[in-house]
């Protein structure tokens, strides 16, 4: 049997690696967040959260059936989390067992008695499992829970259940075990076969002694190690190929609900961060995946969940049209949103190629087939030279791992040099980005950078400005307009303090960072 709730036809491949960047990825878009609220505290629902929401599907249609499955999940949750329990509760027996099962046939009867004890375990569960397709087989609509549920009452049917039972009964040998064997020429025994346990059975009169004998025996003495080391090697040998078989079928039903534990996981994770966002009355919305290289990104109310996982207060969602733009480049005030604003692209990105809900009214975007991003770094103690060289470095091994069709996410990049040469570099990498069919979010406060791609690019180019209200607030909305040749580094001196006297305000607004990350 196979689950195939996360992709269609197919079993989700657990043990895959993350994909290249992933380290950058969950650190620059905050995903640990993300991802502690989906697990709740449960280490096992974090390890699949992370698979699943970094090995992003590039097939929109693939992602529509994730997405009805999650759909189903939403509107009947507890019937979700039964499914996941009795999965994750047949795993959990099995730690409990005592005996194991999978050595030599010199362990045979050990093995054989290790298997029917897993599998009688497993058979308990996979009644609950029966039961509950039973009981709400016809509340679901999607397309991956109605086949699981068909499934399990087609294979897991009454005719199955008498049929296993049975199986596992005789496999107890009670009325012990039954080999015949053949005399070879030196009269050792060949051609072992295991016989029924019916057939081991004496008629009543001939268990009395008033009846023909139909079988002739002989009784081992207790201190006889040598005649009951020949006769347990005989069993071994009878048993071995059944002990084998049965440890094939408990290995099989163990993956089976293995592989329905993780996948059933990552919408139980669903529901945790659902349970969470809903809490706290934010919106969310099923994105809509557009073909890959379509150049699609719309949305609406768009908000970073990171954030809304963090803050108590309200956050800002913006409204973005880019459709047709490979190169959305953000400008404007400091501590405006910016930074804010790429997060939310990034994280929504992910979340809809995973078949996740996005935090926003509406989204709608082309799959990538990876996303990358190349954040500003402070200086540190593991830094080896000076902040420059380090962005260029990690930007040599995006430019190994990248290919057509991806996303990149730039924030405040190659700041550790002046205004021209950062600007140079920026414009050159971006090209050659673009030329690769790379689409690129640039949050930057380069002036001659935005400038020079709103004179020789403006048609494949959007370019969006962090607002500063009169009074120097910011109402931390993106616009639709040209970038400007500061960044209002003055607001973000007075708000520190301001304690220079007037007249020597200049030099201390020079030297105020420009770099200074944003927390909204």
């Amino acid at each position: 049997m196979k689950a195939y709730l996360l992709q269609p036809g197919r079993d989700f491949d657990f043990t895959a690696g993350l994909p290249a960047g992933h380290q950058d990825l969950i650190q620059d878009l905050e995903l640990a967040t993300l991802l502690r609220a989906m697990a709740a505290g449960d280490k096992f629902l974090y390890e699949v959260s992370v698979k699943v929401l970094l090995a992003s599907l590039d097939d929109p249609d693939a992602i529509r059936y994730r997405q009805q499955v999650l759909a189903d999940c939403l509107a009947h949750p507890e019937v979700i989390r039964q499914m996941y329990a009795v999965a994750a509760g047949a795993l959990e027996d099995k730690r409990h067992l005592w005996g194991g099962y999978g050595g030599t046939y010199q362990n045979a009867s050990s093995n054989l008695s290790g298997a029917v004890s897993h599998l009688e375990a497993y058979v308990a569960r996979l009644r609950q499992l029966r039961q509950i397709a039973d009981d709400h087989a016809g509340t679901f609509g999607s397309e991956g829970l109605m086949a699981l549920f068909g499934t399990l009452q087609r294979e897991l049917d009454d005719a199955y259940f008498e049929e296993i039972s049975e199986h596992l009964r005789q496999l107890r040998f009670r009325a012990g075990v039954l080999i015949s064997a053949e005399l070879d020429r030196d009269n050792s025994g060949t051609g072992l076969v295991l016989r029924g346990p019916d057939q081991a059975r004496r008629r009543w009169t001939e268990r009395l002694g008033i009846g023909p004998r139909t079988a002739y025996s002989f009784t081992i003495s207790p201190r006889d190690d040598a005649g009951g080391q020949i006769l347990a090697d005989l069993t071994s040998r009878g048993i071995n190929l059944v002990a084998n078989a049965a440890a094939q079928s408990a290995d099989h039903i163990g993956s089976y609900f293995t592989m329905l534990r993780a996948e059933l996981g990552f919408y139980v994770s669903c529901l945790n961060l659902a349970d969470k966002l809903a809490a706290k009355g934010v919106p969310v919305a099923v994105p809509d995946p557009a073909p890959s290289s379509s150049l699609t990104f719309s949305c609406t109310d768009l908000r970073d969940t990171c954030l809304e996982l963090q803050s108590t207060g309200r956050v800002t969602g913006n409204d973005v049209q880019a459709d047709g733009k490979s190169l959305v480049i953000i400008t404007g005030a400091n501590s405006g949103g910016k930074s804010t604003f790429l997060r939310s692209a990034g994280v929504a990105q992910l979340m809809m190629q995973c078949g996740l809900f996005v935090t926003a009214q509406a989204y709608q975007a082309d799959v990538t087939r990876g996303i990358f991003t190349h954040f500003i770094r402070e200086e540190d103690a593991g830094m080896t030279s000076g902040r420059l060289d380090d962005e260029l470095r990690r930007m040599s091994v995006i430019a190994g791992q990248i290919t057509p069709g991806c996303l990149m996410l730039f924030n405040e990049s190659f700041a550790g040099t002046n205004e021209r040469e950062g600007s140079e570099i920026a414009c050159q990498i971006v090209r050659a980005l673009l030329d690769a069919q790379i689409k690129v979010f640039y949050v930057t406060h380069r002036f001659g950078f935005a400038d020079r791609f709103r004179r020789q690019h403006a048609t494949a180019t959007l370019f969006l400005r962090a607002e500063r209200q009169p009074d120097g607030s910011r109402n931390y909305k993106l616009t639709v307009k040209d970038p400007l040749p500061t960044s209002f580094g003055e607001d973000l001196y007075y708000r520190l303090g301001g304690w220079l006297e007037e007249d020597e305000a200049p030099s201390a607004i020079a030297a105020v960072s420009p770099d200074a990350s944003e927390t909204r």
